[in-house]
């Protein structure tokens, strides 16, 4: 069976196809500015023409998002694509994970949701490196036991530019050393390292509150920086929120 994913952000749209339950493609397109149902058939339309996809032979069409203003328009240009209905899910949709808030997003729900199928038998934390920086923490038996959200590190990135007169924008990669000798080595170690430094005390700090050494996992568009510099990440995952959203619309 051949499943269309796709997970509305705020920064970006990710897509995937799952092949019974492996996802064998992704990409992503930009969220903003928005479009109308008819621009995004044909920005759809020319993307599964890209990565080989016949739409014929699409069965499932999944959409979560954390972004209202959009939903109903990509779920409109999936329907006229396919033929039939998407499958939303949400915050609300049942799972065996448990909440405690009532107001918890889409995006948080899925990784947890992916998180307790994919690593059982023992306590999570999943970072997820979206324009928010969020870590969720769940336990065995799919209790949630909290969440953190924090500024993303693009998002406080592109403050820190665009309040700044003489601060230039910079690739999100490590620097030589921790300590830069000229402006971008010196901007790519704050947001590299103080991140780091930032996200390791969540880990810490979460260990030390539920008294356990949780499974860590990572995901979203910069996870990838942070992975090979600390031993406290034993996994990166960028396609852990669409697994989840997978597991929702079964």
């Amino acid at each position: 069976m051949k499943t269309i994913v796709i997970n509305i952000g705020n920064t970006n749209i990710r897509f995937g196809l799952f092949e019974g339950e492996a996802c064998t493609r992704s990409w992503i397109i930009n969220t903003k500015p928005y479009k109308t149902s008819d621009e995004l058939i044909l920005q759809f339309t020319m993307l599964y023409q890209t990565h080989g996809i016949d739409a014929a032979t699409i069965e499932k069409v999944i959409i979560g998002s954390v972004v209202p203003p959009l939903t109903q328009s990509v779920q409109r240009a999936m329907k006229k694509i396919h033929g039939f209905l998407p499958v939303l899910v949400d915050r609300d949709t049942p799972s065996p994970v448990r909440k405690k808030s009532k107001q918890m997003g889409t995006d948080i729900y899925a990784n947890l949701v992916a998180a307790h199928f994919l690593y059982p038998h023992k306590k999570k934390i999943i970072l997820d490196f979206g324009t928010a920086l969020t870590a969720s923490c769940l336990d065995e038996s799919g209790d949630t036991l909290g969440v953190i959200i924090a500024p993303g590190i693009i998002t406080s990135l592109n403050s820190l530019v665009g309040q700044t007169a003489q601060l230039p924008e910079i690739e999100l990669t490590q620097p030589p050393s921790v300590l830069g000798n000229d402006t971008i080595s010196c901007m790519q170690s704050g947001m590299v390292y103080g991140f780091l430094g930032m996200v390791e005390g969540f880990i810490d700090r979460i260990n030390a509150e539920v008294n356990d050494d949780c499974f860590v996992v990572t995901t979203g568009g910069v996870s990838h920086v942070y992975k090979p510099l600390t031993e406290k990440i034993h996994i990166a995952d960028k396609l852990h929120t669409l697994k989840g959203l997978f597991f929702l619309g079964k």
